[in-house]
């Protein structure tokens, strides 16, 4: 269970360099991120400004600081995908297992729920069995994988899919 000194609060454009603290080394060092190169603070910034125009993003604080993050974000850009978002979170590697990224996923839901989304979707690099595990512990279902769908580090990775139910039908 996640410590009372844990707090959830949204996001603003001022937390981009504190993301990228946690989200910088996935990049250089993992393929748990399919980008080649860490973003800026100001390309940072501009997601989160972005994600916060018709989405939702949280951060996970404990003692002031940022230990974890996790946003919505366009699924598709067709009309017809307009109730479906797309979900990521990341969270400080001394901080996962510990309640931290289930915390910070219910609360999105809760949050993409009440902006009208009906269904949240996915997409786990592999292997990544921590956060198979995650997104099936807050209510997600596997729906597939993209097999050999992005190339880093001079090899191929699939991508495992989730699909989790946030509401049934639009406002």
């Amino acid at each position: 269970m996640m410590s009372d000194a844990i707090t959830i609060r949204a996001a603003n454009t001022a937390d981009a360099a504190a993301c990228l603290a946690i989200y910088g080394p996935i990049v250089q060092t993992t393929a748990i991120s399919f980008e080649a190169t860490v973003p800026s603070v100001e390309e940072f910034a501009a997601r989160i400004e972005n994600s916060l125009s018709a989405w939702s993003w949280l951060i996970a604080e404990k003692e002031g600081r940022c230990i974890g993050y996790a946003y919505g974000h366009s699924h598709r850009a067709r009309a017809a995908y307009q109730w479906s978002v797309e979900t990521t979170i990341y969270v400080s590697a001394g901080y996962q297992g510990q309640g931290v990224g289930k915390t910070l996923y219910t609360r999105l839901f809760t949050e993409l729920a009440r902006l009208g989304y009906c269904n949240a979707y996915a997409g786990v690099a592999q292997p990544n069995e921590a956060s198979m595990a995650l997104h099936r512990g807050v209510g997600f279902d596997y729906i597939g994988t993209f097999r050999s769908v992005g190339r880093k580090f001079d090899r191929w990775h699939d991508v495992a899919w989730f699909q989790r139910k946030l509401r049934e039908t639009p406002p």
